[in-house]
């Protein structure tokens, strides 16, 4: 596999990886006791932190993304064990 593929699956996995951990840790204004912004949303967090979330989604990508690269070049699961149901095509 070469190094650019690995690259852009990195960012894949870091996108997701993003999306998934968004809403962990996230505390609303209720929750923090502070007080709201008049039209603010109920939902809104108290403070964004995007650097921890970036780190996060850094950490948790490259480790999918090596254990993905380690499954391709050791092929511990193969698209044949995805097979759950439908035709079997063993002998």
């Amino acid at each position: 596999m070469q190094w650019t593929s690995i690259l852009a699956i990195y960012f894949l996995f870091f996108v997701f990886c993003a999306f998934v951990l968004l809403p962990f840790g996230v505390r609303t204004h209720d929750e923090a006791g502070v007080e709201k912004v008049p039209g603010q949303a109920d939902s809104a967090p108290v403070e964004f932190r995007a650097g921890r979330l970036v780190m996060r989604a850094a950490i948790l990508s490259a480790v999918v993304t090596t254990v993905y690269v380690l499954n391709y070049i050791n092929g511990w699961i193969t698209v044949d064990d995805l097979i759950f149901w439908g035709p079997s095509f063993e002998n």
